[in-house]
């Protein structure tokens, strides 16, 4: 490739010489999305929580977490680019990054972002076809879900991903355009992104038709929904996958079909 100069999602101009060999990528769903991209060759870095694909696991370097990891080795693995996202990673550790090599930050809220994303990373590792086939899949797949989802009414939801304090989300956020998508409308939309909430005003805050308690970051059990279920006469407690609500990516095609299993499901 020529010398080229791109944007990543939050504004910031990188120019490359050459397309990166080695990268590192300390978000979960864009090591999955990489991977389908057909970069797995190129990848040297990872966190402990990319867990697809699940051999990644036992032929990569894990670099730590998403909000914590060890610069020292990060920095022996000699990357050329490390690929991070606005919400997973933070702000002080981009900036230290940048002093081992460019760093490429997303920032997915809609599903436009998530193709942005994709047609992105086909511009910088020189695999345009591979994004534009994912890209076409995924179109395909919106429209067919979108037909599927039109005839069903518009449902009240509550969406929590903690406990101890119970937390949900809110506004502004992949999880709540997905909601939206869905036909579910999140009784917590106008109370920031990621509100901590009393679970006994639940009733008064919307009367939710359903809560979904996620399967992450906080591992909802079925225990936990009849605790919930004590505050809300109405609500029916649905323990949900919470990669197919906050993965973005290559994921999104699994998740099309799983949201159709759970409308027939409720």
């Amino acid at each position: 490739m020529k010398q080229k100069t791109l944007t990543d999602q939050l504004g910031t101009s990188h120019t490359f010489e050459t397309s990166p060999k080695r990268i590192i990528s300390l978000v979960p769903s864009q090591t999955e999305l990489l991977y389908d991209l057909g970069q797995e060759a190129k990848i040297v870095g990872i966190t402990k929580f990319c867990v697809h694909p699940y051999h990644f696991k036992s032929t990569k370097n894990s670099v730590g977490g998403t909000k914590k990891v060890n610069y020292r080795k990060i920095k022996e693995l000699q990357p050329d680019i490390i690929i991070c996202n606005k919400e997973e990673n933070t702000q002080e550790m981009v900036e230290r990054l940048r002093e081992i090599c460019p760093v490429w930050v997303t920032n997915i809220i809609t599903i436009e972002d998530n193709f942005q994303m994709i047609a992105d990373f086909g511009q910088l590792l020189d695999c345009r076809t591979e994004a534009q086939k994912w890209n076409g899949k995924l179109a395909f797949a919106l429209s067919d879900f979108k037909n599927f989802v039109a005839a069903i009414p518009v449902r009240k939801v509550a969406y929590f991903i903690w406990k101890k304090p119970y937390m949900v989300a809110g506004s502004d956020n992949f999880i709540n355009e997905l909601l939206k998508l869905n036909h579910f409308k999140n009784i917590y939309d106008t109370k920031g992104r990621y509100p901590e909430v009393a679970i006994e005003e639940i009733v008064e805050e919307g009367d939710p038709d359903f809560v979904f308690l996620s399967s992450e970051p906080y591992p909802f059990k079925k225990e936990d929904g009849y605790e919930i279920s004590n505050y809300t006469e109405k609500a029916q407690t649905v323990l949900v996958d919470g990669e197919m609500f906050s993965w973005y990516g290559s994921r999104l095609l699994k998740a099309f079909e799983y949201f159709k299993m759970l409308h027939k499901k409720l």
